[in-house]
């Protein structure tokens, strides 16, 4: 980064590098109005790079959470039968705050039904779902920039897919399984670099993988159940495991509860071990460094909760409700991820 200098009048421009580093995110928007030169440095990957590995960047969750619209006219009354709405909700453990990410310019009303969201080098990245009018499946991509505060439009993705597994590392974004425009399962696969803005196709996996959730763990891209076309809601025990480094997958048995629905609530291990949500109905899980973000219920019809997991190694693993949730964010969490910004 020697291009900044002099970054703090009066400093030499490795200690007020070091200055900069150490400022919380939330001060950044305040930060990037101070000069061009500081604004260009904020927003640079050296930077971004640069603060990770000194240890001065923040693991938050970004959740897709319902959001309650208000009726445009006082005659509106909103029935059962209409669907919710989505937004990107950004939950702090450290501060145990919320806040809410603006919406997509293309979607300013609500987020497409059913997206994937993913992370990859401090960016959200939210592929597919249908469209909240016509319900028809979308290959969209958007991309969000915690650095700038801006949603980009990134590649399409290949292939129309619906309800697939989704999981980054190594700055790539992987997705595989779910369904087409005609309800059949996939086993095909891509990765989405959103550096470069492009789509490079993977080998298939074994066999069809409609409703599968994904993960990357180490340096595997781990696509747990699902079920084939002809097999609609049989969800499968095993997984399929692509290892990153050769792009060769391999099948691992048992992995899953055979019949349960995978998607949202998965947390495996780098031994390959699954972790139980300890939820049941309507969950989703993220991990955020340590802690484990938990949303859902403990039975069908039980009262709707958010829980965070600070140890859940051996017989002290434990739920703690998180009781201070403010209003605006106690809608349900369809999905959500962990990044690092």
């Amino acid at each position: 980064m020697d291009e900044f200098i002099e970054l703090i009048p009066g400093l030499p421009s490795e200690l007020g590098l070091e200055c900069l580093t150490r400022l919380s995110h939330s001060s950044h928007p305040v930060a990037l109005r101070v000069c061009n030169q500081w604004r260009r440095l904020f927003q640079s990957d050296q930077f971004y790079s640069h603060r990770k590995i000194t240890g001065h960047t923040r693991k938050v969750a970004c959740l897709v959470q319902a959001h309650e619209q208000q009726p445009h006219l006082e005659f509106e009354k909103q029935t059962s039968s209409t669907p919710p709405s989505y937004d990107i909700t950004v939950f702090d453990p450290e501060s145990m705050s919320w806040d809410r990410v603006d919406p997509v310019p293309e979607y300013p009303s609500g987020l497409p039904l059913f997206c994937q969201l993913t992370s990859c080098e401090g960016k959200l990245v939210v592929m597919g779902g249908w469209d909240p009018a016509s319900y028809e499946p979308l290959t969209a991509v958007f991309v969000y920039d915690f650095r700038t505060n801006m949603w980009r439009r990134g590649k399409d993705m290949p292939e129309k897919r619906s309800f697939f597994a989704t999981g980054s590392g190594y700055d790539r974004v992987f997705v595989a399984g779910g369904h087409d425009e005609n309800k059949n399962a996939l086993k095909t696969a891509w990765a989405y670099d959103p550096k470069i803005d492009e789509w490079t196709m993977l080998a298939p996996m074994s066999q069809e993988r409609d409703e599968c959730e994904g993960t990357v763990v180490g340096g595997e891209f781990w696509v747990v159940s699902g079920y084939a076309t002809e097999s609609q809601g049989m969800f499968d025990d095993s997984a399929e495991v692509l290892d990153i480094g050769s792009g060769q997958w391999r099948r691992v048995e048992g992995v899953w509860e055979a019949g349960r629905c995978p998607r949202s609530c998965l947390d495996i291990r780098e031994n390959g071990k699954v972790v139980n949500p300890g939820l049941r109905s309507g969950v989703c899980s993220v991990r955020i460094g340590s802690k484990k973000l938990v949303t859902g219920s403990e039975y069908e019809g039980a009262p709707y909760g958010f829980y965070l997991v600070e140890n859940d190694e051996g017989q002290n693993r434990k739920l703690n409700k998180i009781s201070s949730v403010p209003d605006g964010f106690s809608g349900s969490v369809q999905s959500g991820c962990c990044v690092e910004i």
